[in-house]
């Protein structure tokens, strides 16, 4: 059985990209899911002069285990003002200076979504462009756009053609886990 961890790149209580992240590890058959919730992990604004004065923090070094132990990531990005949440950049930051290999060449398949009609694009281009970047292997990618009308938590994704785009990178998210 695969290990597959989720979250969304928010702290929103309600996030639609942590919904969005567990719907689509949860299509993966003979998985077994972990669904992170950034809030679990509480770190300080990552600051270099601090984390050698007082080491990693213990939250930031569960994270990127956690990440270790999985054979696929999925990760759902809520876009703030063209870019990553604070919340993300600042774990992103935490777990890149424990070791450089930050994702442990793990499959990935990344995902953006918002209620509005561009779908996060950016945020997801963005984070596209700097993971596939620093992982040898597979990074998927697919948008939702219109969440709240192109989205059912029971039924998934309503739309035909986003449905077909998303099952199309699922299945070569797959091919490789």
């Amino acid at each position: 059985m695969k290990k597959i961890v989720a979250f969304g790149a928010s702290n929103s209580f309600e996030s639609i990209n942590k919904q969005l992240a567990h719907y689509t590890a949860q299509q993966i058959p003979d998985a077994a899911v972990q669904l992170l919730d950034l809030n679990d992990y509480e770190l300080p604004i990552y600051h270099p002069d601090q984390a050698k004065e007082k080491g990693i923090p213990q939250d930031a070094k569960n994270f990127k285990e956690t990440l270790n132990t999985a054979d696929g990531i999925v990760i759902s990005f809520a876009e703030y003002n063209g870019s990553y949440t604070a919340v993300f950049k600042n774990i992103f930051d935490w777990i890149s200076v424990i070791e450089k290999n930050i994702w442990h060449d793990k499959p990935m398949f990344l995902l953006a979504t918002s209620p509005g009609g561009r779908g996060a694009i950016q945020v997801l281009e963005m984070a596209h462009l700097r993971i596939s970047r620093a992982n040898t292997n597979r990074v998927e990618q697919f948008s939702l756009p219109n969440f709240h009308t192109n989205f059912d938590p029971t039924k998934g994704i309503l739309e035909p053609e986003l449905k077909a785009a998303f099952e199309t990178s699922l299945k070569a998210f797959m091919e490789v886990l």
